[in-house]
């Protein structure tokens, strides 16, 4: 028997964050709330508490139940916290790479949880090393620790303020430290965090989810730009950073976020399924049943369905009790990953024109194998349909993705897709057509994924280094 990744052919989200200030059960939030944002993470998890004494951590390598058990969760006392899920992007699956990170430096214990990706990070970190700083860890959020305890301002705000200058890309970050809570927000806004309320507690999070199953208020988003500092005072809000073009990531609609969340002021269900409903305006097709690719795909698939009068159906059926790896049996079985994730309703496909419909294409592989398996349950005819346009162009704001020769779209034709596939047709949605649908537009949303147009220029060496070209 061998042992295989059964991740399905799609993006990964890097991180998912959470805070908490002046709660008596902190840590305890904090868990539920990482439990929520566990779609943004799944590498590892970790959890600080301060209880006006001492900091407390507690973090290790897989889901938020594997890590956290009821004697783990005990060892977290105090009112404050921060919480942390991860998924890599930059740094490698270790569990000193897992975070929160935490440091003693010139002005006492500070704490970190960052959601996003910088890419000057080699550079910022070459630069450090030069003049002699240690790291521990091998992600690029290590960076920022290393800029905040060389700076020389006085206060950590300004010192906050005094790195994050320094760095470019993407951060949503929370700090924990003896004072309080600091959240901020890069001026483009490519990942989301938001601020939540229960009486006299206050929260930060990377989505709305987290707050709603600790029954928390939504107030409101941390705006692009912002540094939100949480303290005996209550919430400060800043604006240190200078203004900048906003470039929220358009794919926290299309696929990242969760559909019960808000993110970015709209509402991630009504827009994903408005990404179906034009979807099907633009390229419907005759047929009898519209099915999604679940999970990721099943909102688009609801709003296909009204769009296009076909009725919907679940055609696939998810196994959501898979783990991240498997062992397949060593006589091979084709197409063991996908099957060992979903199958086919037989009753619902055979003879039947079916319109499946799902978030995006990344590789082609998964959407072949799925195709392959619709018609052997007698399916008719297939129509792939895609609620995002062909992504050509990796992300380096927080996003695991494929290199650009990975990405099929990058070196395909739609045709040519269509044909590895062996759908009968293939439609993308458009990009003017996904910007209706989110309610945006080019100067609100980071499209690079589509369009190859980054919103940050890269230095010469930041091309090498990333392998952008």
């Amino acid at each position: 028997m061998i042992k295989r990744n059964i991740g399905l052919d799609k993006f990964h989200e890097e991180c998912g964050v959470i805070g908490i200030y002046n709660h008596p059960e902190a840590a305890n939030l904090a868990y539920l709330g990482l439990y929520a944002l566990q779609h943004r993470g799944q590498e590892g998890s970790g959890i600080v508490s301060y209880d006006q004494r001492a900091f407390h951590i507690e973090k290790g390598v897989g889901l938020v139940a594997d890590v956290f058990s009821k004697e783990r969760l005990s060892r977290l006392p105090g009112s404050m916290s921060i919480g942390h899920n991860r998924y890599s992007t930059a740094g490698s699956n270790d569990l000193k790479n897992v975070q929160p990170l935490m440091v003693n430096y010139a002005l006492g214990t500070l704490a970190l949880a960052h959601n996003g990706n910088l890419t000057n990070a080699t550079f910022l970190r070459d630069e450090l090393e030069a003049y002699g700083a240690i790291f521990q860890s091998t992600t690029d959020s290590e960076v920022m620790i290393h800029l905040i305890a060389h700076s020389k301002e006085k206060t950590l705000p300004d010192r906050i303020v005094d790195a994050l200058r320094q760095v470019k890309g993407a951060y949503s970050v929370i700090f924990l430290s003896e004072q309080g809570l600091i959240g901020v927000r890069d001026s483009y806004g490519f990942r989301p965090l938001s601020l939540g309320r229960i009486k006299d507690t206050w929260l930060l999070a990377s989505e709305s989810c987290a707050f709603d199953l600790v029954e928390a208020e939504f107030v409101r988003d941390i705006e692009p730009g912002e540094m939100v500092v949480i303290n005996q005072n209550g919430v400060q809000s800043y604006h240190p950073f200078p203004a900048t073009k906003l470039a929220s990531c358009i794919f926290e609609y299309v696929y990242f976020a969760r559909p019960d969340s808000h993110v970015f002021g709209q509402d991630v269900y009504g827009i994903r399924k408005e990404l179906g409903r034009q979807l099907a305006r633009e390229s419907g097709v005759p047929a009898d049943v519209v099915i999604p690719v679940p999970d990721s795909g099943v909102t688009a698939a609801m709003g296909y369905a009204e769009g296009s009068g076909i009725p919907y159906e679940q055609g696939l059926i998810r196994n959501h009790y898979v783990g991240r790896t498997f062992i397949e049996p060593q006589q091979a079985i084709r197409h063991f990953g996908v099957k060992i994730k979903l199958n086919a309703v037989r009753e619902v496909l055979q003879g039947k024109r079916v319109v499946v419909v799902d978030d995006s294409i990344v590789r082609g592989t998964t959407s072949r194998k799925i195709i392959k398996m619709i018609r052997q349950s007698g399916a008719k005819e297939v129509h792939l349909r895609i609620s995002s346009p062909p992504i050509v162009s990796p992300c380096f704001y927080g996003i695991d993705t494929p290199t650009r020769r990975e990405l099929i779209a990058s070196t395909h034709t739609k045709e040519e897709i269509r044909q590895y596939i062996t759908a009968d047709s293939l439609e993308y949605l458009s990009l003017k057509g996904m910007l209706e649908a989110a309610s945006g537009s080019m100067d609100k949303h980071c499209t690079a994924c589509f369009t190859e147009a980054y919103p940050i220029p890269f230095t010469k060496e930041e091309i090498t280094q990333l392998g952008l070209f």
